[in-house]
């Protein structure tokens, strides 16, 4: 439970976000491997909480290091901003389509059989992690095949963004399919501007990240008791402000690594630790 947590495991799991948040890798995924090792359960309301509240701390990492480059791109006129707003809110829209249908789907046929089932159940599935990685790894390594296609001047249209948020709801209830990985891939494939397609993906994490705090805030609340709140929020908020403070200072040099052009590398990551996950799994970890 969070409250038994000690300030070295928040530490090393706020470095675990912090270091793997931009890459798409699957932040997640990382964060989920190190709670089970440290034999934390990444199912519990604590730990779900635990694990949002540590991604707003890098998201508010990413809008404090990318906000100068967000204001020169998006809201460099009232034009520019109402069609970015535009196509911000349809990607959530079809995020949450696409991402809610899911988790009904999960919690009323997959997990059928259990009584007040929730999708959070099979977040430390690490068979589902490894192919959620798998899967993701396989269009990053499709989009990699395309990365120097793309036309310097591609705009980011309504189509598009419909894609990329419906792309994005499948990250919502399979820990391990990296939301950057896949929403920057089907950017690429769509042939999106490099830039714009990454600060796009950025700001629709960080659109995404205050529903999902209230939903894990609410189930956390149906199940303790009003007297053991400040016990989870307190952690809770120091590994956010750690998350932060680290996901400043990995943004300063993997911007750069992500600037030379390697998508590919990454696709090949996710494959590989897919299968060293999946053996892991079938050993029962």
């Amino acid at each position: 439970m969070v409250k038994n947590i000690n300030l070295i495991k928040i530490v090393i799991l706020a470095i675990v976000q912090g270091l793997t948040e931009l890459l798409p890798v699957s932040s997640s995924a990382h964060v989920i491997v190190a709670e089970k090792l440290m034999r934390l359960n990444p199912v519990s309301p604590e730990m779900t909480l635990l694990l949002v509240m540590l991604h707003t701390g890098t998201m508010l990492a990413v809008i404090v290091y990318f906000w100068k480059a967000w204001k020169n791109t998006f809201f460099s006129s009232r034009q520019v901003f109402f069609k970015f707003l535009i196509n911000v809110c349809l990607a959530t829209v079809f995020t949450a389509i696409v991402g809610v249908s899911l988790m009904l789907f999960v919690e009323k046929v997959l997990l059928h059989h259990v009584a007040h089932a929730e999708v959070e159940m099979i977040f430390g599935n690490t068979t589902f992690i490894s192919i959620a990685l798998a899967t993701v790894g396989i269009l990053i390594l499709i989009a990699g095949t395309q990365e120097k296609k793309i036309p310097e001047n591609r705009e980011l249209g309504v189509k598009e963004s419909i894609w990329i948020g419906a792309i994005q709801g499948l990250c919502l209830p399979f820990r391990g399919f990296s939301r950057s990985g896949a929403t920057i891939s089907t950017g690429i494939m769509l042939k999106i501007e490099k830039h714009t397609n990454e600060a796009f993906s950025f700001v629709l994490a960080v659109v995404l990240t205050p529903p999902v705090i209230i939903r894990e805030t609410l189930r956390l609340f149906k199940t303790t008791t009003p007297i053991n709140y400040i016990h989870y929020i307190n952690p809770c908020l120091t590994g956010m402000v750690i998350s932060f403070v680290v996901g400043l200072f990995a943004l300063r040099w993997l911007s750069r690594w992500l600037s030379q052009g390697q998508w590919k590398i990454f696709g090949f990551y996710c494959i590989a630790a897919s299968i060293i996950l999946f053996f892991l799994s079938l050993k029962g970890f």
